[in-house]
């Protein structure tokens, strides 16, 4: 619920809806960020969809091509700056 505060709350502009079953966040009307669960680990993650043209050490690419993931471990503290600062980033591409 804490991520799905920080990413509404980053911009007035960002509107929630679900796509492919897992929560989506529009800005300006495009497909901006998804929030979901890694399978094996079940930890929360934040999927960012232009995260190929973004570097930061925070995200992962993983297999994919376009998107990246910042993993969230929900034993600690949310780091707040870094999910701010990718989010900054990924809204440049807008």
């Amino acid at each position: 619920m804490a991520l799905r505060d920080l990413v509404l709350q980053f911009d007035p502009s960002i509107k929630e809806t679900k796509k492919y079953g897992m929560p989506c966040y529009l800005y300006l009307d495009k497909p901006f960020s998804y929030l979901w669960t890694d399978k094996k680990s079940g930890h929360p993650y934040l999927l960012i969809v232009e995260g190929h043209q973004i570097d930061h050490s925070a995200l992962q690419q993983g297999d994919r091509k376009r998107m990246k993931i910042l993993p969230v471990d929900p034993t600690v503290d949310i780091d707040f700056r870094t999910i701010n600062e990718v989010l900054t980033l990924a809204k440049a591409y807008y």
